[in-house]
């Protein structure tokens, strides 16, 4: 005689919403985690007179982007949001290419306290 399987009853069955599938590490998502704490922890090096602002060389020329935001679309694009040389800008890039330093630069106006890239856990852009 057979012995009954303990799946042979439809409830018994493993839900789909049990399982998470693995954590892939290849991912925009993760890498603009990675990308969060590392500016985080270079923020909080700063006084209040500076800003962090990212240099960029991969354009023929040396150009600063003061960021205001970045986002990500998996599987693989960052987005930076922010200012060049007074003018809105944003940058897409594939994850592969990211490349850039960050730098302390000097407020725009000394008057306000320092501006930090304000950072969401959950802004999911994909």
């Amino acid at each position: 005689m057979l012995s009954k399987m303990i799946y042979d009853e439809p409830e018994n069955y493993p839900s789909l919403s049990d399982f998470e599938p693995p954590r892939d590490y290849m991912l925009a998502d993760y890498q603009y985690e990675k990308l969060i704490e590392e500016i985080k922890e270079f923020e909080s090096k700063l006084d209040n007179e500076h800003e962090v602002a990212v240099k960029l060389a991969s354009f023929g020329e040396s150009i600063t982007i003061n960021v205001t935001n970045i986002g990500y679309y998996n599987p693989s694009l960052i987005v930076f949001d922010g200012i060049v040389n007074g003018n809105p800008a944003t940058l897409i890039q594939h994850i592969n290419q990211l490349s850039f330093l960050l730098i302390s630069v000097k407020k725009a106006d000394p008057e306000s306290p320092p501006r930090r890239i304000g950072f969401e856990a959950d802004s999911n852009n994909d």
